[in-house]
């Protein structure tokens, strides 16, 4: 019996109702049953971890940043006081190695998740839980290890430079910008001369080349001179301060204004002439530790160089993670290839004492 054309037609509908679904099975199939593998390289990060653990010295601390000396002591600390953990999946050393890799190399997380075999998901989730375990560690490291400055600095006390008139110095003040992911709408206070949206961070550092203050967050067109003033009169952010038998207003020693100060116009000049250069010129050495500090910061951790598109309030709490394992590093290491390079005067002391003594043979 012939079909008549509305069943004809209902079943060519069927026919191709039919095809369309067996598509779609096919691509669900296709997705998520029977896909390739993405992260299934052999060579996982735990065993790339591990693999520098037990290899060459100087390529663990290229990789991670510190020696592995200071690794492993940073690691055991972790887990003793802030109850750092592994999972099934990873260990404590690869979350640890996967943390300081990125901070070190300014690695994004699709480059993580290549190198640690791992997805976006967990790249992120053990990224914020160190970060948030470092920052707690940070109360501790990033402050005088001497409260009361009863001793003066070693860095002072061996240099006839600075004794007797800088014996109760302290540190070095200084600010510093680092670039800073706004997003455009509320980029403008952030932009200052540089061009870039960046934050303007103050800091403190001892002689040691240690931070010992640290006040992140500022816009980059915040003048140093407000963050500085309000550093100074919040007690809730416990800037170091010299003894308080002195006045507030007498702890801080600056150069004299509308004289020389830099080094370099120093060297262009022939050198400091008349007492308040003099003075000017040991202070602007002196002074230099922060720059120096600063210096080892930014090469140690590139990161700092091209802030990744983070939450601005992860954005400083990563300035404070790297701040706080410089002092570590600093504290710990017997010794570190950018700490000994940009860590002592010895290539420029021999100048500058030649032009002080010469300077002052002249005045006397």
């Amino acid at each position: 019996m012939d079909m008549s054309e509305d069943e004809e037609e209902a079943s060519q509908h069927l026919v191709q109702a039919t095809c369309v679904f067996a598509r779609i099975i096919e691509a669900y199939y296709m997705k998520y049953i029977h896909k390739t593998p993405f992260l299934n390289s052999s060579h996982t990060g735990n065993i790339w971890v591990m693999e520098l653990l037990h290899g060459n010295d100087e390529r663990f601390s290229r990789m991670m940043r510190m020696d592995k000396r200071v690794f492993y002591r940073l690691c055991s600390e972790l887990q003793n006081k802030y109850e750092f953990e592994g999972s099934k999946r990873m260990s404590v050393f690869e979350i640890l190695g996967m943390f300081l890799h990125i901070l070190g190399h300014g690695v994004v997380n699709r480059l993580a998740q290549e190198r640690f075999q791992h997805s976006g998901e967990t790249v992120s989730r053990y990224f914020t839980y160190v970060l948030d375990m470092v920052c707690n560690l940070a109360i501790e490291v990033i402050q005088p290890e001497d409260h009361e400055f009863k001793n003066t600095a070693p860095q002072i006390l061996r240099d006839s430079r600075y004794m007797p008139h800088f014996k109760d110095c302290i540190g070095a003040i200084d600010g510093v910008h680092v670039r800073a992911s706004i997003r455009p709408a509320d980029q403008i206070p952030y932009i200052g001369r540089k061009g870039m949206p960046t934050q303007n961070i103050m800091a403190a550092c001892n002689f040691d080349m240690q931070f010992i203050f640290a006040c992140a967050g500022w816009e980059g067109t915040a003048h140093d001179t407000r963050i500085f003033l309000s550093a100074i009169r919040n007690p809730k952010w416990n800037f170091p301060k010299p003894p308080s038998g002195y006045p507030q207003k007498e702890g801080y020693l600056g150069p004299y204004k509308n004289n020389t100060y830099h080094l370099p116009d120093f060297r262009r000049g022939g050198g400091p002439t008349g007492p308040k250069e003099v003075f000017n010129y040991v202070h602007s050495s002196l002074r230099s530790v922060i720059e120096r500090t600063f210096g080892v910061w930014k090469k140690k951790w590139k990161i700092l160089r091209d802030m990744p598109n983070y939450p601005f309030d992860k954005q400083l709490k990563i300035i404070i993670a790297t701040m706080t394992f410089h002092n570590y590093i600093r504290r710990h290491a017997e010794s570190d290839k950018h700490f000994d390079k940009h860590g002592n005067e010895n290539s420029t002391v021999a100048y500058e004492a030649t032009v002080i003594e010469k300077d002052t043979q002249r005045s006397s």
